[in-house]
């Protein structure tokens, strides 16, 4: 349900702007939006399990602050990672 260690090293090394960045706002989009894939295909087979959606909500809300915040302060960044990850926002 939760993603591997391996698979978020993956994760923040391609999204990474240099070799030691695991906090950028880019980063952090990129490890809730794999985190949220995991949660909603575990939905698909539990699907009354409540208290892991508010969780699943709670990273949605997360990764919509990021983005804006990403939008207000670059719009071609923010474009960029919209596509690079496949949102539809």
């Amino acid at each position: 349900m939760s993603v591997t260690t391996e698979r978020k090293k993956q994760v923040i090394t391609e999204y990474a702007k240099s070799d030691t960045d695991t906090g950028s706002p880019e980063v952090q989009v990129a490890v809730l939006s794999e985190r949220i894939n995991n949660l909603t295909d575990h939905f698909k087979m539990h699907a009354k399990d409540n208290h892991s959606r508010r969780g699943l909500i709670k990273m949605v809300s997360q990764r919509r602050r990021l983005l804006d915040y990403i939008k207000a302060k670059d719009t071609k960044r923010y474009e960029a990672l919209i596509a690079r990850l496949g949102l539809r926002r």
